[in-house]
């Protein structure tokens, strides 16, 4: 007699789908997103993806079902925390290493934002994901950092700014592509946390 559990077609998805490598899974995973940083969400295809990793697209339909699913996959995959870690005792100092750490995958991350800018609009699961992989992560890493800082005693923890230092890092990095063409890197969001962010803060 065939069980139950042999015929049912959940448990024979869930089968098919524990064939696929945690290494195969990362390969669709950097291929997704790096077709969307080169051509864009909306030229993003399953079966674009398929061609450049060699598979069938059948068999990335049946691990992801839709295009939004796959991708919003593929960006919780690629949660990173690139603040993480900082903490030299100085919040100068840890605002500066925060400017370089920025600057590191600002070109990465800015192109992803834009290519998704639309479609996170109309995708609840992406916008999620978009804010749990490249927002959420670094804002609470900042605020930690701030935090430390007020808790020394080099900020006061009413200064007005200090509520406005991640959206000045993130605006920077996200406008200057627009205002000048050029992608916000290490050396430029250095002179600008030096700049601007620790003015407000009281730090010269």
């Amino acid at each position: 007699m065939t069980s139950q559990a042999a015929e049912d077609p959940e448990t024979v998805a869930a089968s098919r789908r524990s064939k696929i490598t945690p290494e195969r899974e990362r390969e669709f995973f950097d291929a997704v997103l790096e077709q969307i940083r080169e051509c864009g969400y909306e030229s993003l295809t399953m079966e674009g993806v398929a061609s450049s990793t060699r598979c069938s697209k059948s068999t990335l339909y049946r691990q992801w079902k839709t295009k939004p699913q796959f991708v919003a996959a593929a960006l919780r995959a690629n949660r990173k925390v690139r603040f993480s870690g900082i903490d030299t005792g100085s919040l100068r100092e840890d605002l500066r290493q925060a400017a370089r750490a920025a600057g590191d995958w600002s070109d990465k991350d800015t192109r992803l934002f834009q290519a998704l800018g639309h479609a996170v609009t109309q995708d609840l699961e992406l916008q999620q994901a978009l804010r749990e992989t490249l927002v959420d992560p670094e804002i609470a890493a900042l605020r930690e950092i701030l935090r430390r800082g007020a808790e020394r005693g080099e900020v006061r923890p009413d200064n007005p700014a200090l509520e406005y230092v991640p959206a000045m890092i993130f605006g920077v990095v996200r406008a200057r592509p627009v205002l000048t063409g050029q992608y916000a890197d290490s050396d430029y969001l250095l002179r600008f946390v030096e700049a601007a962010v620790l003015p407000a803060l009281g730090l010269t």
